[in-house]
């Protein structure tokens, strides 16, 4: 039995495999419409999420599995004191597979340790968001056709954001990428992945001004100031509207440029940008059914 807690967790040969099978049910789906049938997906989301739930309940009822979980703690045992160990314990009399969503760090491997089924982490607290990673490589071999040779800008918050040091870590095993971090002084990228950035020899910058880089940029990854990660209103405010991209600054960045998002967006990018072609956005939310359909299948072990 195998679990997804880190996008590292699978081998770059492991990834394009299942990025193949991701291909693969785009372009076939009615091959994959009853791969689950008799299978149950629990979604157990501690914290709020509209994508990524929908988009694991998507991808199981589009495998003709069946789906049961909660959307959020207070509905949950965990209202009464109950540990995710135990939860975790019963979820696995229920269902095939688990993914689990926990304001705490490292809750997901907790429940791993403990689980009789596959789980996923889909997101805990400030640390990982594999899915999401395996979302933006997959949109980014899907529509630029590699993953490797290109620079990457990501801009706003780089402290607190999960995705970001998800895709860092990624991207970290692919060749002659160089990354651009664009943010304010107090939402910096963390040392531990400057660190990490050293020791493989990897080529990085840090700026504060989007405008003065993303005329070099081949992607463009772009993320909310997160307030939930915030201790205090007052710098929340401060820092929420530092980047804002609009209709002027797509205006000096490549033709081909590609403007990626986790989502969800407040306002960091302007609703003007999303009739650009460049802006993929909405598109990544596609690719995420996708991969995480062909997620399901493979630690299932039906294919």
């Amino acid at each position: 039995m195998r679990h997804l807690m880190n996008p590292l967790d699978f081998t770059v040969e492991e990834l394009d495999r299942l990025f193949d099978l991701a291909d693969d049910i785009e372009k076939n789906p009615g091959k994959y419409k009853d791969v689950c049938r008799g299978k149950k997906i629990a979604t157990c989301f501690y914290e709020p999420s509209t994508r990524t739930r929908l988009s694991f309940e998507s991808a199981m009822i589009n495998l003709g599995g069946g789906v049961l979980g909660f959307s959020d703690a207070d509905s949950s045992s965990a209202s009464k004191g109950e540990s995710v160990s135990d939860t975790i314990r019963v979820i696995s009399c229920f269902a095939d597979i688990c993914a689990i969503r926990h304001p705490k760090e490292g809750a997901a491997m907790v429940a791993a340790q403990k689980s009789s089924i596959p789980v996923i982490n889909a997101g805990d607290g400030g640390h990982q968001h594999p899915t999401q990673t395996l979302t933006d490589l997959l949109t980014i071999r899907a529509l630029k056709g590699r993953l490797d040779h290109f620079t990457i800008g990501l801009c706003g918050d780089l402290k607190f954001g999960r995705t970001v040091h998800s895709l860092i870590n990624a991207l970290s095993r692919y060749e002659n990428i160089h990354f651009i971090f664009i943010s304010p002084e107090e939402l910096r990228i963390p040392d531990y992945i400057i660190e990490m950035l050293k020791e493989k020899n990897i080529s990085y910058e840090e700026v504060i001004k989007l405008e003065d880089c993303i005329d070099q940029l081949d992607l463009l990854y772009m993320t909310r100031v997160q307030r939930e990660r915030f201790f205090n209103e007052e710098d929340y405010v401060r820092l929420k509207d530092f980047y804002i991209l609009d209709k002027e600054k797509m205006k000096l960045a490549r033709e081909d440029m590609l403007v990626l998002h986790p989502l969800p967006r407040v306002n960091e990018i302007s609703v003007e940008v999303d009739d650009d072609p460049r802006a993929v956005y909405f598109k990544q939310v596609q690719y995420g059914v996708y991969v995480r359909m062909a997620l399901i299948l493979t630690l299932l072990e039906l294919v």
